[in-house]
């Protein structure tokens, strides 16, 4: 059954404020958080306790998970994460607690058992269950037929107060034509509702029907009268039932989507009979068998088919919401992951183009390190088909340029007409094979110069380049140029490093989501930015040439700081040492902690450019001495780290966690953890789906994974949908499992729907 407890704990319907609780009336004592944590993130109790305590200290995830590794005995990164979720989650409960307590207790109805009750719960559901009898009301059937003096008819029912006669008879008793009860069937009727609410408020029977609807429910979902002769992407769905118990994530998504735009009705339900008698069972075994029986029976379906469905419903079509947010939430968390340690290009000159038809393609020429070194614009697609001019401007910008290394060419419309052409030109020039550049008339070399490397063409996922080109961070760093110049130098320092380019996008713009405008947007973001930290973190920043954008992401950072530290950067000509960075305003020794051992630059200690922690710059002198060496005559030296003897330097404040880190540091520096480099060579003949056939084997890369499957770019402008039953010649439960954004994978054409523009790709088919 699913759980509520991921529900903001501040629902808009409850009106309670946060007070203490009265005088007389002792607050809980706060539950042993790390016990629980430990349990749920699968850490040990120590371990968890550490945690707990550096997040309140202020410190960030990826500085606990990489720097105080001895305190969380090696904990991920995922797994703080996952305790610090449920930190909070914890703590909102046990106030949540103590504001019910205090709301009970004024109304005076706190008894020694309602009060262990609330302190023993673990969820939010059962906690509000228990509340709901005490919850302020709106005006309900219950509350006029007290007010109509009816409460101690229903009372005897519930007690099952038969001595006095027949039902009819005693309620003759309450008729008053004044109050609004004219006869004895108006007085059991009113009874009846009075009881109706209390059995949808007795917790136990509430999650009877609860469980009920969750194991046996079913989700029904049909095409509003209006729409019925409409197709539509709903049509799947215009007369459609499955399992609350079984209904994957994007079901339930793509059904309240069509719910929300006005193609789906939708409901949830067990079958209604077995709920009423599941409930009327409740009632007879909870109550004395009396004359008030069929009463007892009538109110208790009345309450299941006026009350309790309708809200068990309610509050299983929000549980199955949450799950869905979370599991497309996840979705694109790791695709978002996946896309951003994408492997990089590096740091060196190429050349981007952005392509277009009637406007033409935009060309820009970059620096290794992204600075706008020139741009143009050539007509390489129709309606122009400008071929030879466009190969005279690039025969002009190698040789102006010799260096480049590589043209990124955008992926968006045009893009594979370009590609094609980017592709010829450089096959004519020879400049596509290794060591080329000796001749031709592109060359540029001097007898005698080192031969130029082989320039790749490289097709680059441009989504988001338009966003990033109207922005205010592209205006702020390329303020003299038009938007489709800084949507080319986009393109070009996506191709350098996805990860430092990316960052100015909202990662919603970037494509990599399932349902990304249907979920909580408030969890979505927060997930999407934790990404992105755990990302930049990982993989390290160079501090004297991140932007703003980059730096902010920066443990313990954010973007005042960031800001700042460009400033003063530039204003001293760059960072020449960690220690310059307590100069930067506003960074004080408490963020310098967090954020030092992210940061890199190239100055006299060369333990600035590594992952080494300044806190830990004595302890590496101290072993490189032991050596006979300097440290930056250690660094590198794998005969001499590895005579390193660990153990020798392990006490109270260092342990092996952090000595191997540092020894991997010593061999390869500030190592990239990201992948090489390598480009896709999709066929030449292949640029239109008109062009595909089925049978086709195609080289592609995974450009999202769904629960369902996983799309691929096979150079089409339509990516293509493996769908999960093609992926392995084996069961594949979560194609995350097999796939990742990213990934070079070798696919065959199943078929082909031009109408739709649709594409069935199979992996397993194209490997057997």
């Amino acid at each position: 059954m699913a759980d509520t407890e991921n529900k903001e704990l501040s629902s808009p319907t409850n009106t309670d404020t946060a007070t203490p609780p009265p005088a007389d009336v002792p607050s809980m004592t706060p539950p042993d958080y790390a016990a629980l944590i430990a349990a749920e993130a699968g850490l040990t109790k120590s371990a968890a306790a550490a945690i707990i305590r550096l997040l309140d200290e202020g410190a960030t995830v990826p500085f606990i998970a990489r720097y105080r590794k001895e305190q969380t005995g090696g904990a991920e990164d995922i797994a703080i994460e996952k305790a610090m979720e449920r930190l909070v989650f914890h703590r909102e409960l046990f106030d949540r607690k103590n504001v019910i307590l205090a709301t009970i207790a004024e109304q005076g109805k706190l008894t020694p058992e309602l009060r262990a009750a609330i302190e023993q719960t673990t969820t939010r559901t059962e906690l509000e269950d228990l509340y709901l009898p005490y919850r302020p009301k709106r005006r309900t059937r219950a509350t006029m037929a007290k007010e109509r003096g009816l409460e101690p008819l229903a009372d005897r029912m519930w007690a099952g107060d038969d001595a006095s006669g027949e039902p009819e008879e005693i309620a003759a008793a309450f008729i008053d034509i004044e109050k609004g009860v004219p006869t004895a069937r108006a007085a059991l009727q009113g009874a009846r509702d009075i009881l109706a609410e209390k059995i949808i408020e007795t917790p136990e029977w509430r999650g009877a029907i609860r469980d009920l609807t969750w194991k046996r429910g079913l989700l029904f979902s049909q095409v509003v009268k209006e729409k019925a002769e409409s197709k539509s992407k709903f049509s799947d769905y215009y007369e459609f039932s499955e399992p609350v118990a079984q209904i994957p994530s994007h079901r339930v998504l793509a059904i309240l989507r069509g719910e929300k735009e006005g193609f789906l009705q939708q409901r949830i339900q067990p079958d209604p009979e077995e709920a009423k008698g599941l409930l009327v069972r409740k009632v007879e075994t909870g109550t004395k068998p009396s004359i008030w029986k069929d009463e007892l029976r009538l109110a208790a379906e009345d309450a299941y088919d006026r009350l309790l469905q309708p809200q068990i419903a309610t509050d299983v079509r929000v549980d199955l919401k949450l799950q869905a947010d979370t599991d497309a939430i996840e979705v694109f968390a790791n695709n978002l992951r996946d896309l951003l340690m994408a492997p990089p290009f590096g740091s060196r000159p190429i050349m981007a183009i952005d392509p277009g038809f009637r406007t033409g393609c935009k060309v820009v020429v970059l620096s290794a390190t992204g600075k706008l070194l020139e741009h143009g614009v050539v007509y390489p697609t129709e309606p122009k088909n400008d071929i030879r001019g466009t190969e005279t401007a690039l025969d002009r910008l190698f040789q102006k340029h010799p260096d480049i290394s590589a043209i990124g060419v955008g992926n968006g419309t045009g893009g594979r007409e370009t590609f094609a052409v980017v592709r010829q030109f450089l096959k004519s020039r020879k400049l596509d094979q290794p060591e080329s550049g000796t001749s031709g008339a592109a060359s540029g070399t001097a007898s005698g110069a080192a031969p130029r490397p082989r320039v790749q063409a490289v097709l680059v996922n441009e989504s988001g380049a338009s966003v990033y080109s109207a922005s205010e961070v592209a205006r702020e760093e390329l303020p003299d140029y038009d938007v489709t110049v800084r949507g080319a130098v986009s393109i070009g320092r996506r191709l350098q490093d996805p990860l430092a380019e990316l960052v100015k996008i909202d990662p919603k713009s970037i494509g990599v989501g399932q349902y990304q405008h249907d979920v909580d947007q408030r969890a979505l973001q927060k997930k999407l930015d934790d990404v992105v930290v755990s990302c930049v973190n990982q993989v390290g920043v160079d501090a004297n040439t991140a932007s703003p954008s980059l730096l902010q992401y920066v443990s313990g950072v954010g973007p005042r700081i960031a800001k700042a530290m460009v400033e003063h950067r530039d204003g001293i000509g760059g960072f020449r040492s960690r220690n310059d960075l307590l100069k930067v305003p506003g960074l004080g020794k408490k963020t310098f902690e967090q954020a030092a051992g992210f940061l890199r630059m190239r100055g006299a200690n060369p333990l600035d450019d590594s992952a080494v922690h300044p806190e830990r710059y004595e302890l590496v002198e101290r072993i490189a001495k032991d050596l006979g060496r300097k440290v930056d005559e250690l660094i590198g030296d794998r005969g001499a780290i590895s005579s390193i003897r660990l153990e020798t330097y392990v006490d109270d404040s260092v342990g092996l966690f952090t000595l191997r880190d540092i020894v991997s540091e010593l061999e390869k520096p500030g190592r990239d953890p990201r992948r090489d480099f390598e480009a896709v060579d999709f066929r030449d003949d292949v640029n239109a789906i008109e062009d595909l056939k089925e049978g086709m084997i195609l080289a592609g890369t995974v450009t999202n994974v769904t629960h369902f499957g996983a799309f691929v770019d096979v150079g089409v402008h339509q990516d293509g949908l493996v769908h999960v039953s093609q992926i392995a010649n084996k069961f594949v439960r979560d194609p995350a499992d097999e796939l990742h954004v990213g990934q070079k994978v070798k696919v065959k054409v199943l078929e082909i729907d031009l109408d739709r523009k649709r594409i069935s790709l199979s992996i397993k088919a194209a490997e057997s």
